[in-house]
């Protein structure tokens, strides 16, 4: 009943708009990818391989800054961070 309790800091601001652009952008790829399955004019493959490709590398951006974040958190001092 009265067990200890162990509280997880909530995720800043800043690391849960990284998820939700990687959400995003992850949505977005998908979308690219179905579209250039079903495309058939030349004209409509090339702007589907461009549009795929920039999502990959804004996906692989995204994710670098996610973890960068992550790792800069968990290297932190936590008697720097503490509350006390």
């Amino acid at each position: 009943m009265f067990g200890i309790v162990k509280s997880t800091p909530a995720p800043d601001a800043g690391y849960r708009l990284l998820l939700d652009d990687l959400n995003r952008t992850k949505n977005d790829l998908d979308f690219a990818y179905a579209n250039f399955q079903n495309v058939v004019e030349p004209d409509l493959i090339d702007a589907y391989i461009y549009e795929v490709n920039a999502m990959q590398l804004k996906y692989k951006f995204l994710l670098r800054r996610l973890k960068q974040k992550t790792e800069d958190s968990y290297a932190k001092n936590p008697l720097e961070v503490s509350d006390s």
